[in-house]
């Protein structure tokens, strides 16, 4: 008579391991909105220099397949202490702020049945502050320094509260975000051409505070070429 017991293993072996899930399907990646209002992708394994406050959704991306026991935790760890999570969030997406200076790393574990995958880390660099105020604009509705603001560039500003006065101290208009600005007017109504007064108080994501203040020339008659 024939043996079929380690046939019978065998097959018993196969369904077993058949319905055994195992984890290593992810392809973890960060989404931002730049301030142009594109949305831009960071892989795993990849580094993105910016300015904060900077805004990230961590996606898992995971197969079809997911196993349901599956679990998904987010590490964040900082230059300051590379070696213990500062935050761990227990989702298989997460959306996190970034308001402070430095370099942080975005590490996902996905755990299932035991076996539990490291991926590569979504690294962020953030930059150090910058903010610099122009002294002179030109509303004069040719498209070109029409609006009074912070000068290109500025960098990593979490905290920004600017007011424009007139020569008698009157508070004319005040904004709280430095991609925001004066249009030259009040209540309306284009103010005079002459010298306005801005007072800045700001603060970057490395701690440094700002206090800007300043003369701001409104030149109403003054064309800028494009050439």
């Amino acid at each position: 008579m024939k043996q079929h017991k380690p046939r019978i293993l065998a097959i018993l072996l196969s369904m077993v391991l058949s319905t055994v899930a195992w984890a290593q399907n992810c392809q973890p990646s960060g989404k931002y909105t730049d301030t142009n209002g594109e949305t831009n992708t960071i892989a795993a394994g990849d580094t993105y220099s910016g300015s904060a406050p900077l805004t990230i959704t961590f996606t898992a991306n995971p197969a079809t397949t997911t196993d349901a026991a599956t679990n998904y935790e987010w590490h964040f760890f900082n230059q300051k202490n590379p070696r213990s999570a500062f935050l761990i969030r227990y989702d298989k997406d997460t959306e996190y702020t970034f308001t402070e200076a430095g370099t942080t790393r975005v590490i996902l574990y996905e755990i299932l049945n035991g076996d539990t995958t490291r991926y590569n880390p979504i690294s962020l660099s953030i930059s150090e502050s910058s903010l610099q105020m122009p002294n002179a604009f030109s509303p004069n509705g040719d498209g070109i320094n029409d609006i009074y603001r912070a000068k290109p560039g500025y960098k990593s500003i979490v905290e920004f509260k600017a007011i424009i006065f007139n020569r008698w101290g009157q508070k004319i208009y005040e904004w709280d975000d430095p991609a925001g600005g004066w249009d030259g007017k009040y209540k309306g109504k284009d103010v005079a051409q002459g010298t306005y007064f801005v007072n800045v108080t700001a603060k970057g994501a490395d701690g440094k505070e700002f206090h800007i203040r300043r003369d701001v020339n409104l030149l109403r008659g003054y064309t800028q070429s494009t050439r």
